[in-house]
């Protein structure tokens, strides 16, 4: 092994906003260092980590969370009400089920069951 994942960080407008957002979808309470950087240590899991760039999102991720839940319907409900947006409709083959979804700065993550 040459290293170990400390973080995962996210490029972003409002750091403060993300961190409460994702602090709510995995657990564990934001932290805002500064107005440009703040993160959530989700309990058992990688940080998440939010930095303020100027520049916005350019197209789409080429990488992206896949976050377990028990229940995809009330999950995606409750998130969108906390600002995210479902893409498309639910997908079902062999693997189970995933709804692609966008945080509040349209950064992809799925809904996986």
């Amino acid at each position: 092994m040459l290293g170990r994942l400390d973080e995962i960080v996210f490029d972003c407008a409002e750091p403060v906003r993300l961190a409460v957002f994702w602090a709510h979808v995995l657990g564990g309470e934001p932290v805002h260092r500064s107005p440009d950087w703040s993160y959530v240590d989700p309990p058992g899991q990688p940080r998440l980590a939010f930095q303020r760039v100027p520049e916005g999102k350019p197209g789409k991720n080429r990488l992206h969370l896949d976050v377990a839940v028990d229940d995809l319907d009330e999950v995606r409900a409750r998130l969108e009400r906390q600002g995210a947006v479902s893409v498309g409709s639910v997908v079902t083959d062999e693997q189970g089920s995933f709804q692609i979804m966008y945080d509040p700065e349209l950064n992809e993550f799925c809904l996986i069951v």
